[in-house]
């Protein structure tokens, strides 16, 4: 099969986009990546490709589209009415580093220089200047005009002999003075605009070799902190450019200082590598009290004066912290790993299910509210489903165990121990709710009768020779259709438990869905085509080319059978016309692969989830309902 289609990009441009309503999720990976706005009611954060603006009060969301790959950093103008925020891109590539309107939420300029990745960003005290500093294949600081959007000067960042800048804080009177650090390297620039030049002071730290990950300056403008991997604070006096002191003496921070603010009373507050947020007294830097979150800390963002402080941390948790009482309270959480599935109960729109490892999570979808997660440690549930009358969650998980949750309090009803080798791959639940259909890694289909107090083993179907993906079962229970990753999709018999039919195709079958009236089956793969199946004698009557680049990951039908929608490796979302077989719209804006997707059952919404743990709400488009 030659593969000439890949050598022109995707045309998107000239089709409809799916509107992003909301999200949930948060990209905790991003060093100082949740900010809040001077206009103290608004949140920005980094998620894949996109910005979110959170309103913390009211909790609707605003989205900053314009990156076509995941953001790096991200800064807001001290006057409120700039963002900036910097992106990865591949190897050999230019990244950009798009400056945003605040106030009508668009981008005001487009800034390209830099390669691969914007590594930190700031803006100088007067935000006229922008301090951009590019990754370690770049190495380079770029100082910007905001006015005339273009670049006043550059300059490697470190000696040839220092290792990686890390990060760049700026002055807070002086516009022509900004700090950077990093590997063995701390440095003073000072900028000098009519000359188009910035110098560099090395300050001399004596003995003391760092790794700088998080600086900050204090209100007052005369010490600069620095924190370090090893766990200690290096404070420099800014007015004669000298290393003053080095803290605590003793205890060293666990794992690192990720991340710190400077205090109006002069005490600095940081956030650590084992995820504990300490405030520690201004010279000794001793930890005067401190709070635990969960993951590492990787953002610290003080509303107004601090009276109030924000975590973010890698495990995909925001956090809020009152400072006179110092309470923390969770305000956003999301999964941090691959969502395997999610599943709707049948009738609801408003609620959803999602499972990836170690946990199930219920959602409410019109908030984006976590209602309910049940936890299994070090286990990875690679699918879900609700029974039909909604008393039962039934998942399949990879120690090879099938487990049933009650859907209000997460309890454990039920688990059938060794239900597969290999671990459960896929799991159905018949609309009369008694019995269960699970496939395996090992390629067995089983069919399993619920009693009251016992689960039976009616059947085992042995066909396939690789992992079953996706079962899907027929409105009367008669017969099911099951695809695996060795290249077939069997139609089952469900009275007789034997094949009524098999699908052969060149691919590793992903995903596999009934159109509503059944007569036909539609199935996607990694060959990255839709095929159309006659479900009665298993003919191909049509094939789609569904992807330019990527494996189909998932697809999803509506209740009346005039639309799908697909998923696949490639970040998009795509919504088709049946009948037609062409694409309505797509939806752009998945940082990863995106997983799994679902129309909601009241066709006013399509939930895509994807690889790092997001998910993503669009809006079903009112022309084709």
């Amino acid at each position: 099969m030659t593969t000439t289609t890949n050598a022109q990009p995707e045309r998107l441009d000239t089709l409809q986009r799916l509107e992003l309503e909301s999200t949930i999720g948060f990209d905790g990976q991003v060093p100082h990546g949740l900010k809040l706005h001077p206009d103290r009611i608004h949140m920005i954060y980094p998620l894949g490709c996109n910005l979110v603006i959170e309103n913390l009060q009211t909790r609707q969301q605003e989205f900053l589209l314009g990156h076509n790959n995941n953001v790096s950093c991200l800064t807001i103008s001290n006057n409120g009415k700039y963002i900036a925020s910097g992106q990865l891109t591949f190897m050999g590539f230019k990244a950009d580093i798009i400056v945003w309107d605040y106030s009508n939420r668009d981008p005001y300029a487009r800034l390209v220089l830099h390669k691969v990745k914007i590594e930190d960003l700031v803006f100088t005290a007067s935000d006229r200047y922008l301090i951009s500093l590019g990754g370690q294949d770049d190495g380079a600081i770029i100082v910007w005009n905001i006015e005339t959007k273009e670049p006043v000067c550059g300059s490697p960042a470190q000696h040839k002999s220092a290792g990686i800048t890390y990060c760049l804080a700026a002055s807070k009177e002086d516009e022509y003075q900004f700090f950077s650090a990093g590997n063995g390297t701390l440095r003073f620039w000072q900028l000098d605009v009519p000359n188009r030049k910035i110098r560099p002071t090395d300050i001399n730290t004596g003995v003391v070799k760092r790794i700088v990950k998080c600086m900050t300056v204090s209100p007052d403008g005369v010490n600069l902190y620095c924190g370090t991997t090893t766990g200690d604070i290096l404070m420099i006096y800014i007015p004669a450019t000298q290393f003053k002191t080095i803290g605590p003496e003793k205890k060293k921070y666990s794992m690192g200082i990720t991340a710190m603010q400077a205090l109006i009373n002069g005490d600095v507050l940081i956030g650590t590598g084992e995820g504990k947020v300490h405030i520690t007294e201004k010279e000794t830097f001793k930890s005067l009290k401190s709070l635990q979150a969960l993951g590492e800390v990787t953002s610290l963002a003080l509303r107004g004066e601090g009276h109030m402080i924000f975590i973010g941390t890698n495990r995909s948790h925001i956090y809020k912290v009152n400072y006179a009482d110092w309470k923390m309270e969770l305000i956003n959480t999301c999964h941090n790993s691959p969502i395997q599935d999610i599943a709707f109960p049948f009738g609801t729109s408003e609620l959803f299910g999602t499972c990836s490892y170690q946990e199930i999570r219920i959602w409410h979808a019109p908030t984006g509210n976590e209602l309910l997660r049940i936890s299994q440690a070090n286990k990875t549930c690679n699918s879900i489903c609700f029974t039909r009358d909604g008393k039962m969650i039934v998942s399949g998980w990879d120690d090879g165990r099938i487990r049933a949750f009650y859907p209000e309090s997460g309890r454990e009803m039920f688990t059938i121990n060794d239900a597969h080798h290999r671990g459960v791959t896929a799991v159905a639940v018949t609309n009369d709710c008694r019995r269960i259909v699970s496939g395996g890694g090992e390629g067995m289909i089983r069919v399993w009768q619920i009693n009251a107090n016992s689960q039976e083993l009616l059947a085992t179907m042995k066909e396939h020779k690789n992992a079953v993906v996706s079962i899907r079962i027929n409105k009367s229970d008669t017969e099911c259709v099951t695809a695996s990753l060795d290249g077939t999709c069997i139609i089952w018999n469900l009275k007789r438990f034997a094949r009524n039919q098999v699908l052969f195709e060149n691919t590793l079958f992903q995903c596999v869905a009934y159109h509503p009236e059944e007569y036909h089956i539609i199935t996607g793969g990694t060959d990255r085509k839709i095929a159309y199946w006659e479900a009665t004698n298993g003919a191909q009557i049509r094939e789609l080319e569904a992807s330019k680049s990527g494996t189909i990951n998932g697809l999803d039908i509506d209740s009346v059978g005039n639309y799908f929608v697909t998923v696949s490796a490639d970040k998009l979302v795509k919504l088709w016309r049946y009948n037609e077989g062409d694409v309505h719209s797509v939806g752009i804006g998945h940082g990863s692969e995106v997983k799994k997707v679902k129309i909601c059952p009241n066709t006013q919404h399509i939930i895509s989830v994807s690889a790092d743990g997001s998910i993503f709400r669009w809006k079903f488009p009112k022309t084709a309902v």
